[in-house]
């Protein structure tokens, strides 16, 4: 392995490690104020993430099984070890594959716990991942074609945003975001709204300090997720880090809209239109770069 990539990779992990726990708190915290806006109703602080996870983090350490904690230490390192990857410039497939490594750790720590409950949730988050990795792969894909490598840090020596050529797989992401921020319609797995469940889906076994880290989690896949929306507008020219963080922020805001709009689909819709914008976005603007 090349010693200047290990490096850059462990630096790049520590910051996402410290930064994006910060920043994901902020963005949960803004959602649930414009959602309770939406809903006709006050809300919560901008902190109060930030307070549930300490409450969480302060309480005993109490599992239905013994291993459920160590899957969910695992699938946290591996989000954060995407996060340090992508945004150090790294490889985008590895940082592909090492995030759907970190849902699979999810998926095993709630089939470890032998619930029914979980078990459910477990069998549609696994559905969720199966809807989603083809369009993420086609990403991926699409961005080597624009870029010429599948390193992130290429977007720097572009003339031009990747936008302009690889808008079919921006379409394809953004639609399956909804996917992987687990909002509704396509929340089928668990919801963070109360009347979505009557149980917590793929966590209802999961409390106290492990709870708390899978709320971190989720907090730094926010925050790759928005790096992946941001990496299409940027290029050669400074200014274009802040339009990415701006367009970023649009997206999230529409996300938040869509949440609070949409009822919740079966997981036959959601993998059968995951799997139609995945071929007529992202295949098709797959194929159309292939012969540019």
């Amino acid at each position: 392995m090349d010693a200047n990539f290990l490096i850059t990779t462990i630096i790049g992990t520590v910051c996402f490690a410290v930064l994006a726990p910060v920043i994901g708190c902020l963005i949960d915290g803004i959602d649930r104020i414009v959602s309770a806006r939406m809903q006709g109703r006050v809300g919560p602080k901008l902190l109060q993430p930030y307070w549930d996870v300490r409450k969480l983090l302060g309480k005993d350490k109490v599992a239905v099984s013994g291993s459920e904690d160590t899957y969910i230490g695992l699938a946290l390192f591996f989000a954060i070890l995407a996060g340090g990857i992508f945004f150090s410039g790294g490889n985008l497939l590895l940082v592909v594959f090492v995030i759907t490594l970190s849902s699979l750790f999810f998926i095993v720590a709630a089939y470890s716990t032998r619930s029914p409950y979980a078990e459910v949730g477990a069998a549609r988050e696994t559905l969720q991942v199966m809807s989603y990795e083809p369009m993420v792969l086609f990403m991926a894909v699409a961005f080597y074609q624009v870029v010429g490598t599948f390193d992130t840090s290429g977007v720097f020596l572009l003339r031009h945003p990747a936008i302009c050529t690889a808008w079919g797989a921006f379409i394809g992401l953004c639609f399956v975001l909804t996917i992987k921020l687990r909002k509704s319609p396509f929340d089928i797995s668990s919801s963070h709204h109360a009347h979505q469940e009557i149980v917590k889906g793929i966590t209802t076994e999961m409390s106290g300090p492990t709870l708390a880290k899978v709320e971190i989690m989720h907090w730094c896949e926010t925050v790759l997720f928005m790096g992946w929306v941001g990496v299409f507008f940027v290029f050669s020219h400074p200014i274009s880090i802040l339009v990415a963080v701006l367009v970023a922020l649009v997206i999230y805001l529409f996300e938040i809209w869509v949440d609070n709009n949409f009822a919740r689909v079966k997981w036959q819709a959601m993998l059968k239109w995951a799997w139609i914008v995945a071929l007529v976005a992202g295949g098709l603007n797959v194929a159309v770069l292939a012969f540019i």
